[in-house]
């Protein structure tokens, strides 16, 4: 019998703060899992700011694509979008959005793009250690500009995370990053990122892919105000 099999038949995948013999968490482990099941998500760190684009995956003609939100607004200076169980993400992202504006009243500027992104992750562990609950299974983008410049960070259901110059999530992650680990420039501007988003996200979709399913927004370092992008400047690319 394989170790996984004999782990789950001995119940240590029944519960989130049980270890296995190995050291393992499986419930984490499993959440993890559910986050490669998730739609696309990706990042770049660009010289005049920060780029975030998501596929939506509309899977029935009847849905109205307006209506799937992926990349969200966190704050003016401030955007995240999400993999996984979607609801998760959609919890943890209000919660962002009311801790940056308690800090806005509070100290009277924004919130810097490492402070939420712990308090977030901070939340994730949490539930890693709760008996009668479950981890969540979103690993969730955060993408803004602080004092400090652009920012992008991942966090996971473990509630560990790490800051990228480029990135990506959910399904095709591995085939997206390998376009960026050949392609991604330090130096290059919010349009050539999101051509380079584009280009990613058609290597690894193929026949599937569509503008209609694109969701993004940017942050630019000047004016630090999170964009939505517009359909007619994707179509500008194809």
């Amino acid at each position: 019998m394989q170790p996984d099999m004999s782990h789950q038949a001995m119940g240590y995948d029944r519960t989130s703060i049980m270890f296995s013999p190995d050291g393992r968490l499986l419930q984490v482990e499993y959440a993890k899992k559910t986050v490669k099941q998730g739609t696309s998500a990706l990042g770049i760190v660009c010289r005049d700011g920060v780029l975030l684009v998501a596929d939506k995956r509309i899977t029935d003609k009847l849905v109205v694509p307006t209506s799937i939100e992926k990349v969200y607004q966190v704050d003016e200076h401030l955007g995240a979008s999400a993999s996984g169980i979607l609801s998760d993400g959609r919890i943890l992202i209000e919660r962002a959005q009311v801790v940056a504006q308690q800090h806005k009243v509070t100290y009277d500027e924004p919130i810097n793009v490492n402070d939420i992104v712990k308090d977030i992750s901070n939340i994730k562990q949490a539930y890693t250690q709760v008996g009668g609950a479950r981890p969540f299974g979103v690993s969730i983008l955060f993408a803004g500009v602080d004092k400090d410049g652009p920012k992008l960070f991942v966090t996971d259901p473990t509630g560990i995370y790490f800051e990228y110059k480029a990135t990506a999530i959910g399904e095709g992650d591995q085939d997206i990053k390998e376009v960026f680990d050949k392609e991604y420039k330090e130096n290059m501007d919010l349009e050539e990122g999101l051509k380079l988003a584009i280009r990613a996200l058609k290597k690894f979709l193929g026949k599937d892919f569509d503008i209609n399913r694109i969701d993004g927004a940017y942050i630019k370092t000047a004016d630090k105000t999170f964009t939505k992008i517009k359909k007619q400047d994707l179509l500008k690319l194809k």
